[in-house]
């Protein structure tokens, strides 16, 4: 259940591995997985696996360390598929474009060096 008692946020039920993704990274505490609509060539999801902060400003609250492990996740994976160079976007609230109230960032690039984001890919997250 989630923190308002309500049923199970879908990040939730990858985690548990009730919903198949595609898993790109995993730590004792985060879990990234591709995004399954993509708003750039590469776009990842990186969350963390305790669903009580459901956005970045409650877990940068509540418990720096993790946000600091989330980050340090993102730019591992930033590092394998952008070559270092990316976006890391959260959302906070759904005028925001949050639709997921699972703390989660956006991990976004090119694999190809000479691509360039469009603002475009800040669209709806």
């Amino acid at each position: 259940m989630s923190p308002s008692g309500s049923q199970p946020s879908i990040f939730s039920r990858i985690i548990a591995r009730e919903i198949p993704a595609t898993i790109v990274a995993e730590t004792e505490h985060i879990i990234a997985f591709l995004d399954i609509a993509p708003k750039a060539p590469v776009h990842v999801v990186v969350t963390t696996k305790d669903p009580q902060y459901q956005n970045v400003v409650e877990l940068a609250a509540g418990n720096p360390a993790l946000l600091a492990e989330l980050v340090a996740v993102a730019e591992q994976i930033a590092a394998e598929r952008t070559h270092g160079q990316f976006r890391l976007v959260f959302n906070t609230g759904a005028a925001a474009g949050q639709s997921v109230f699972h703390v989660h960032a956006h991990v976004m690039g090119s694999p190809e060096l000479t691509d360039q984001l469009g603002e475009d890919s800040l669209g709806t997250l």
